[in-house]
């Protein structure tokens, strides 16, 4: 699979994502999120950018609720001009409002978190490998914003269908440090 081009990969992968029925989604969550707990980045997390769920990507609402729950601050990445992109801040209980692509963001008013100073930054996928490679909606905003940085803890939440032997990268690709899937955790830089 991969002499695909990275679009080709990116719509074959789509579609394997998609088609997961929802009682595999549901157990797909539950697993990756009971993970996520486990890191031991996890227990002095002040600090974390997340994104909201769509395309059939890993449901993040329960890793969000406990956050709140426990005064961790959560981020959420807004799309800005240019194909930019920052970290604003959701609170409990707080509105989102949909962007130009249906996706639920803070409102423009929300205090931003530079990436640099995110403690944990979890990042949705299309495909993933076992050295960190990470294949995104194709768009590049998470490596732009990564770019040049470091602190944060690059975290992939992922279906174990979504794995590939190697994902194609360009020299801007950001990789991840941990992906957690429903089949495991697998730590990509050391």
């Amino acid at each position: 699979m991969t002499d695909l081009s990275k679009s080709e990969l990116r719509s074959v992968l789509r579609q394997r994502r998609q088609s997961l029925s929802a009682d595999a989604q549901a157990a797909a969550r539950r697993e990756v999120t009971r993970a996520v707990y486990t890191l031991p980045e996890w227990s002095r997390v002040q600090r974390i950018a997340i994104y909201h769920t769509a395309d059939g990507e890993i449901e993040t609402d329960d890793i969000i609720q406990r956050c709140h729950s426990e005064g961790i601050q959560v981020y959420l990445p807004v799309i800005g001009p240019q194909r930019s992109m920052v970290f604003a801040h959701w609170g409990p209980n707080e509105q989102l409002v949909k962007n130009s692509f249906g996706i639920f963001e803070p409102p423009e008013n929300a205090s931003l978190c530079p990436a640099a100073n995110l403690d944990i930054l979890f990042l949705p996928l299309v495909g993933w490998d076992k050295s960190g490679g990470r294949l995104g909606m194709g768009a590049g905003y998470y490596d732009r914003v990564l770019a040049g940085i470091t602190g944060p803890l690059l975290v992939g939440l992922a279906h174990r269908q979504q794995e590939v032997e190697e994902i194609p990268l360009d020299s801007w690709d950001m990789p991840l440090d941990v992906i957690i899937t429903d089949a495991g955790t697998y730590h990509c830089r050391k």
